[in-house]
């Protein structure tokens, strides 16, 4: 496989299917912002972490490719004109969403009770999750406003919502895993 083709020098390139977009465009933005949350999520993995824990981060960001090439493939191309799907591999589905609950509650279950926002920090590991969980945000505002403009499929929204929380409590896990402390957002008061 030839890693540059000079097809994009001119500041465009492809989407899934063939369509030629230029390097800004929403789609475009939707799936690199998802592709940099992807690099997060591996630095996450890197780190010292339980053999579980790196095993849902690996499931993730298979996850995370399948998503990205859902944003990348447009309405119109989404199907041949043999009547089969273009992108034939499983998508992200219900199935997705519910392992991230799954695993948010289980990690909730050993977490103590919050009572204030948390500010992000405390150990490097910890502040790669937040960063991850940014990231997830903004694909998800970016996904957002493709699905605006065009059709997505509705369930890249709600595994990128689910992903942010199950990111922040994975933050919080690896705070008391990594025997940090959690420092609460005490705003002060005007005096």
């Amino acid at each position: 496989m030839k890693i540059y083709t000079k097809t994009g020098d001119t500041g465009k390139t492809s989407l899934f299917g063939g369509t030629r977009v230029p390097k800004y465009h929403l789609r475009i933005e939707a799936y690199g912002t998802v592709d940099e949350l992807n690099s997060y999520i591996g630095l996450i993995r890197d780190q010292k972490i339980d053999k579980h824990t790196k095993e849902i981060l690996l499931k993730i960001q298979n996850e995370l490719f399948t998503l990205g090439s859902m944003l990348a493939t447009p309405p119109e191309k989404e199907i041949l004109k043999s009547g089969k799907e273009r992108l034939n591999i499983n998508k992200v589905s219900e199935e997705s969403v519910v392992l991230l609950e799954n695993e948010i509650d289980k990690m909730n279950e050993s977490l103590p009770s919050m009572t204030h926002f948390i500010l992000p920090g405390g150990h490097t590991t910890v502040s790669f999750c937040h960063i991850a969980r940014c990231i997830c945000r903004r694909a998800e505002r970016i996904a957002t406003q493709l699905s605006d403009e065009s059709s997505i499929n509705p369930q890249i929204l709600v595994y990128l919502n689910r992903l942010s929380d199950y990111l922040f409590v994975l933050a919080r896990k690896l705070t008391v895993d990594n025997q940090a402390q959690e420092i609460p957002w005490i705003p002060e008061k005007i005096k």
